[in-house]
């Protein structure tokens, strides 16, 4: 029990509240500072990968052009040109394109199940994503390239005294109790956990059909039409999967109040989770189909 005990204390600090655009509060857990670096480091090692084929590639494709007419120096210069695209692409907007997705995260944030979330009552907009990775050249890169400057012995005092000064950028999150980038509070952004877990057998979706029932508490039945269902998109379900899994009454109701303002509805009160249980079951049948006929859905805004 003691040797538990800290481990605990350590994950409560990284409890906060987040309020989602629709006034609703739900808890999450920080992101730790390993599981960001393990990120990360993973999400480099897919680039500098990518990076070295297309370059091999590339290489290849030049040197056949050499070989089969010498004095073709524009296609060289031109494949050259794309590798310097390429490489800026890879490195510059790897991390926009990913974090800019439904799930807010990279390839290498995914396998160490953490995500990219608003800090504060707004969605996740395209805006504070390409805020907060556009300081990645000033947070890491720039610090890097400083340090190995002046461990190299160059640069003499001034070298070392920036070095000192980005290193600050560098180590922010370390010093700072929500873990934060100087790029997250640009952005007004945070990295949170974003455990995979199996749906529950209340929320599968083999089991939306079961959700038109009556309901046992109130005898209504909520079957909800496509009208209704299109006011929400994939944001927003994962959003109602996550009331439902805490089964907090007040988040219920608060969620509940918010979609029956949205449809025009009045279902009353003291049947919150069957409603949303329906109405969670029947829009993600409904998103499943669509995507399945080439139709996706991100969000409400969508």
């Amino acid at each position: 029990m003691s040797a538990a005990t800290p481990w605990k204390q350590r994950e409560n600090k990284r409890k906060r509240m987040l309020v989602t655009p629709e006034g609703v509060s739900l808890p999450v857990t920080l992101a730790p500072l390993g599981s960001r670096a393990g990120a990360i480091i993973l999400d480099y090692i897919i680039i500098n990968t990518a990076v070295i084929v297309v370059t091999l590639l590339l290489a290849w494709l030049g040197i056949s052009v050499m070989d089969a007419e010498s004095s073709n120096s524009q296609v060289v210069e031109f494949i050259a040109v794309l590798w310097i695209i390429a490489v800026f692409l890879a490195y510059n907007f790897y991390f926009i394109f990913f974090e800019m997705g439904a799930r807010g995260a990279t390839p290498g944030k995914r396998a160490t199940g953490i995500r990219v979330a608003a800090h504060g009552t707004q969605r996740l907009t395209s805006e504070a994503i390409i805020a907060r990775n556009l300081m990645r050249q000033i947070e890491l890169f720039v610090p890097i390239s400083f340090i190995f400057t002046a461990s190299a012995g160059e640069g003499g005092m001034a070298s070392l005294a920036a070095a000192a000064w980005f290193a600050v950028f560098l180590l922010f999150p370390v010093f700072n109790r929500d873990n934060l980038r100087a790029g997250d509070l640009v952005a007004g952004t945070w990295v949170i956990e974003a455990p995979r877990r199996k749906l529950a057998e209340a929320l599968s979706a083999a089991g939306a059909a079961s959700h038109t029932a009556t309901s046992g508490i109130t005898g209504t039945r909520y079957t909800f039409d496509d009208d209704d269902l299109m006011v929400y998109g994939e944001f927003e379900l994962q959003t109602l999967e996550r009331v439902l899994r805490d089964d907090r009454p007040e988040a219920l109701e608060a969620v509940q109040e918010t979609i029956c303002r949205k449809l025009g509805w009045n279902a009353g009160s003291g049947d919150e989770r069957a409603f949303l249980e329906a109405f969670y079951a029947q829009l993600r049948a409904k998103l499943e189909r669509d995507m399945r006929f080439g139709k996706r859905k991100a969000d409400k805004h969508a």
